[in-house]
């Protein structure tokens, strides 16, 4: 096996599983037997443990791995998956799992599996990322930062193999996000027989970039910058996928995504731009699908800095932002204003239109009281990648300097590919960064605890270095409560502490789209990722 994995690196090069060629993809052979996926640049890994957003999380690991459950796109409740049944204790600090039997791995060219998925391979999955003693803990040299902001190493005691198909987890307290969190494209499930091999040879790299999971399709060949080819999993305990192959294009180079789609070059299109929509609209051979996202765009605010340390200088920033004229220019009527964090879509969703409104005089007065009547110089850090939450990052952050101009604030803005949350210390000069993020679960908390809380703070991913006791005291306290509407109370009172120390500022909710060749079927929509594709068939 040794031998194997030196002899792959050795002709493919270290780092991300290379092509061993630089001939271009040919599209029209793919779509004999597949299709082709138009999606974001280059990843920096193949394993959604590592990372809390991009193209692994919310497209590739839905098609190589599977999760214990997963989350039903309509009712937002977690379902079984790997996992075909589970049990909680009276406490709600157990949890146990009753695993699915003859549910194979992938074979690759880099790896055959001798056996099926156990009850080792979820307790090794979790102990990399809860374990600073596992030898896979510090590969990568990652945060895990999905987990590092939803607190998960502090919330889990141990995870233990009962048998070869029961697996149980202990939290150190009760939490009622505890199974939507292990729902998500994050909590994916490893080999532990890999692994072990992996450290035989002394390649443990190799687990991020050469893959290999239970789910419909298996990585089979990567070309940086170019294409990622996904080939069906024979033995899928789902059934056989429709589809024998799935090319993702991560091409940076030539025209762009929409172009490629318009002349058949992708048969998918994810998340267009809201400007593309009307475009697509009147593509005769493309269908355009839409579902309500769990996401939002805000500015997150350095509230170590001196002059937006004041309160009252933040809230004057979001009452002098326009965001109905940033729907109008840049969602192009597919947005909606956002007047929390939350998105309409959640259950905790508060609308608080008093103090989330456009009011250029209150804005004035407030600046005044604050003692900068003769205006204010700051700085916004702004990503060029357009997302399902920000379609023209670009265009909204100019209307928001136009905005603060108009209030004797001069903003200058700093361009970025993209801005990650992992390495905010090479931000620390900034006064503001126009961001967001993309639930992964309809909990509330998993959208307030990894923007905002103190301990998001302490791993280094809270963008605004805010902390407030009395907010982390509600978002524990509803995690326990085990009443809904006092779950919602509390979440009701940490929305309202939000509006008024205005830590991030909220701007628009993004719609999540998906269009693609109308000889594709078997799409399915979700407003958390994207979902498997082994349903995904060409009809005509």
């Amino acid at each position: 096996m040794k031998i194997l994995i030196k002899l792959t690196l050795s002709f493919c090069g270290l780092g991300l599983l290379a092509g061993c060629n630089d001939q271009n993809t040919d599209h029209s052979e793919i779509r004999q037997t597949g299709f082709v996926y138009c999606g974001q640049g280059t990843p920096d890994t193949l394993n959604p443990q590592l990372v809390d957003s991009g193209i692994t999380a919310e497209a590739l690991g839905p098609q190589i791995y599977d999760t214990l459950l997963v989350l039903d796109p309509k009712t937002q409740r977690p379902s079984p998956n790997l996992a075909e049944r589970w049990t909680v204790n009276e406490q709600g600090t157990v949890y146990t799992f009753y695993l699915r039997k003859h549910v194979p791995f992938q074979q690759t060219k880099w790896f055959s599996p001798s056996r099926n998925l156990n009850a080792e391979d979820v307790v090794f999955s979790f102990d990399r990322i809860l374990s600073s003693y596992n030898p896979f803990h510090n590969v990568g040299n990652s945060s895990y930062p999905w987990f590092a902001g939803i607190n998960f190493k502090h919330l889990v005691k141990s995870v233990d193999a009962i048998d070869p198909y029961t697996v149980q987890f202990t939290l150190q307290r009760p939490d009622n996000s505890f199974l939507a969190n292990i729902s998500t494209t994050h909590a994916v499930i490893l080999s532990k027989e890999y692994a072990d091999q992996l450290i035989y040879a002394d390649e443990k790299a190799m687990i991020d970039t050469h893959p290999v999971g239970t789910g419909p399709f298996y990585l089979d060949e990567m070309q940086v910058s170019d294409f990622i080819r996904l080939k069906r999993h024979p033995l899928y305990w789902k059934g056989l996928p429709k589809m024998q192959q799935v090319v993702f294009d991560i091409a940076q180079r030539g025209t762009g995504t929409l172009a490629k789609l318009l002349r058949n070059e992708c048969d998918v299109l994810s998340t267009p731009i809201s400007s593309q929509i009307p475009i697509i609209e009147q593509q005769k051979h493309i269908s355009l699908s839409s579902t309500p996202a769990m996401n939002v765009s805000f500015i997150a605010v350095n509230t170590t800095h001196p002059a937006i340390s004041d309160p009252r200088v933040r809230k004057a920033l979001s009452f002098a932002i326009n965001r109905q004229n940033i729907l109008d220019s840049v969602y192009y009527g597919t947005g909606r204003i956002a007047y929390n964090i939350l998105p309409p879509t959640s259950w905790a969703y508060q609308k608080d239109a008093v103090q989330v409104r456009y009011d250029r005089s209150y804005s004035l007065g407030l600046l005044r009281d604050a003692g900068f009547s003769n205006g204010l110089e700051l700085s916004m850090l702004v990503p060029l990648e357009p997302t399902a939450y920000n379609p023209s990052p670009r265009k909204t952050a100019e209307l928001i300097q136009a905005n603060l101009k108009d209030i004797g604030i001069t903003l200058h803005l700093i361009p970025e590919e993209r801005i990650d949350r992992q390495n905010r210390s090479d931000y620390t000069d900034v006064d503001l960064y126009l961001t967001g993020w993309s639930g992964r679960t309809g909990d509330p908390d998993s959208f307030l605890r990894p923007i905002l809380s103190c301990d998001a703070r302490e791993e280094g991913i809270n963008l605004s270095q805010w902390c407030n006791e009395d907010f982390d005291f509600l978002l524990n306290l509803a995690l326990e409560v085990d009443r809904h509407r006092y779950r919602l109370n509390l979440y009701k009172q940490a929305q309202n502490i939000i509006n008024q120390e205005f830590p991030v500022i909220p701007i628009a909710h993004g719609m999540q789209f998906k269009a693609y060749n109308d000889s594709l079927t078997g799409f399915q929509l979700s407003p958390f990722n994207v979902q498997p594709f082994n349903l995904v068939e060409r009809i005509k």
